[in-house]
Parts: structure tokens; C-alpha cells; sequence
């Protein structure tokens, strides 16, 4: 039983621990994330190997964020890799960039909206403008949208909210933040469960912890793909 709608985060600390916690979820697992937290474990060549030689999804999780010209240069040679997902922040000319940089390539560029940890206070903190978290989201969302991201990441909790928006017929949503029922939450603060956020709208839901954490992660990674099986996709 396998469902690449399941993004399995690989936040561990080196390839060796990388290619161990495959092995376990192998074949239940078909598409994995690799963020920032493995890029000086060789997250890289991680991706590159599980992309080329196990024949995984690829979700590089960056998160650019630069002028415009360091950004289409970036994502020129992370598409080079032929991976499958790539996050920019949401600021429209970030988004306009990798455009640029991934143009005669299949990647996908996923905007970020506002990071799942966040709440109010720390947008306050961040001097990011007054208003209702998920008016903010849905209207970044929006405007990444517009500026050509294929998709983009936001909380579980406001994915219904995005894909109702005219910019979001045929893109994608992508949902960190999911939590299965009664797993410690973590540093996440906008949460709901792998079922709730496809239902609400994600295409592709991303679990972590609850997965690689437990004792038995391919029994945790079943148990969620369990939960998600009658759940159709989204158009």
C-alpha cells in the first residue's frame, strides 16, 4: 500500500540515517522531503540518490529567498536534478525568479505563505502587518499564485480557504503541520490530521516526526495511508 500524496519529511541528521529510515518504509513510501536541516548532512546527494537510483519523489524543501538573480540561478541548478517539488518564499519576484530558473524542466515551484509554526504573536514580532493569520495566508497565497508558483505550502488549516481562490484551479496545496490523531504537535501551531487536510483541499500532505520517531515507522506511515485511502484527490 502506497500513496505518494504522503510527503514523508526526512528531518534527519545525515544520508546514512536517511537511507536507514527508507529502508524501513520501503515500498510503503513513495515521496520523501529533504529540507535545509540535511543540506551539510549530504541532503543533496541524499535526494539525488533516492530520485535516480530507488526511483523516489523529490521534494527539496529551501525555502529561497534572495534577489531575483540569485534565485533564477539557484533554481536553474536544482533543476538540472530533475526533482519532483521546490519551495521559494511567496514574495512575488522570488516566485517570478525561479520561473526563470526552472523554465524546460517538470519542477515545481511551491511558494511559502506563512510558516505552519507561526502564530500572530511571532508575525507581531516580525513586524508583519496587522490582520487575521489566515486573511494574510490566503491573500500571499494568492498573490504568489498569480506571479506563476505552481503550487504553494500552508497549514492544513487554511487549505480550503486557498483552493477556493480563482488562482488556485489546477495548483497545487501542500500541507505541512498535519498531525495524526493524538501525536504530540510538536513546534507546529496550525495542525489538523492527514484526512482533514485532504479533505479540506491539500493535494499532498507532509508528515515527520510521527513517522521517523516511531518504533515502527512503516506501521506509522501504513496507519496514515490507511486513514487517507477513501479520501479522493483533488481535481
Amino acid at each position: 500500500m502506497s500513496d505518494d500524496r504522503l510527503i514523508v519529511a526526512l528531518d534527519v541528521p545525515n544520508v546514512v540515517t536517511g537511507l536507514e529510515l527508507c529502508a524501513k518504509l520501503n515500498p510503503t513510501v513513495d515521496f520523501y522531503k529533504i529540507g535545509l536541516g540535511m543540506l551539510t548532512g549530504g541532503g543533496l546527494a541524499l535526494a539525488n540518490e533516492l530520485k535516480q537510483e530507488h526511483g523516489k519523489r523529490i521534494f527539496l524543501d529551501m525555502k529561497f529567498f534572495d534577489i531575483g538573480a540569485t534565485v533564477e540561478a539557484a533554481v536553474r541548478g536544482i533543476a538540472q536534478y530533475d526533482f519532483d517539488f521546490l519551495t521559494v518564499h511567496g514574495d512575488p519576484h522570488v516566485v517570478r525568479a525561479a520561473g526563470e530558473g526552472k523554465a524546460g524542466s517538470d519542477l515545481k515551484i511551491l511558494a511559502v505563505t506563512i510558516l505552519t509554526s507561526l502564530d500572530r504573536a511571532d508575525l507581531d514580532a516580525g513586524l508583519i502587518k496587522a490582520g487575521d493569520i489566515q486573511d494574510l495566508v490566503v491573500e500571499r497565497a494568492a498573490k504568489a499564485l498569480e506571479a506563476g508558483a505552481d503550487g504553494v505550502i500552508a497549514s492544513p488549516q487554511e487549505a480550503a480557504l486557498i483552493r477556493a481562490l480563482p488562482q488556485a484551479k489546477g495548483r497545487l496545496i501542500v500541507t505541512p503541520g498535519v498531525r495524526p490523531a493524538g501525536a504530540d504537535l510538536g513546534d507546529q501551531k496550525r495542525v489538523a490530521t492527514p484526512r482533514d487536510a485532504l479533505t479540506d483541499g491539500a493535494d499532498y500532505i507532509v508528515v515527520g516526526r510521527p513517522i521517523w520517531q516511531a518504533s515502527d515507522p512503516a506501521a506509522a506511515a501504513r496507519s496514515i495511508l490507511a486513514s487517507i485511502k477513501d479520501v479522493k484527490r483533488n481535481a
